[in-house]
């Protein structure tokens, strides 16, 4: 099955649990049509770039999974009629990542970065 990466954001005036139990919603979703969560991440409330929906903050959530086509269609589909998901980015990748994603690392964990002066 073809292997994806979708992150998702929610609005900000969501408890964190109830940002949680969104992506465990859609996992459910995704698992009753085929596919399976391989691992998800919940990035916190991040300040956006430009305002969405009146929002200028929104709860980032992150899900690595492996899924047919029908199945990400029908979860993006659910994503999109859902009051409090503000918006959704889904890519298709060849092979996922080991460990945390880049946002979940440390600064001084990253590597390739040189100091500043």
């Amino acid at each position: 099955m073809p292997l994806y990466e979708h992150v998702m954001i929610a609005r900000q005036d969501l408890s964190n649990a109830q940002a949680e139990s969104l992506v465990e919603h859609f996992g459910t979703v995704l698992a009753d049509n085929g596919g399976n969560v391989i691992d998800s991440e919940y990035w916190g409330v991040k300040t956006m770039a430009y305002k969405i929906n009146k929002n200028r903050k929104g709860h980032y959530s992150y899900l690595k999974t492996d899924a047919p086509a029908g199945a990400v269609q029908e979860m993006e589909r659910l994503m999109r009629l859902h009051d409090d998901v503000m918006r959704v980015l889904t890519i298709k990748v060849d092979e996922h990542n080991e460990g945390p994603s880049v946002q979940m690392q440390k600064r001084d964990e990253r590597e390739g970065r040189r100091e500043r002066r």
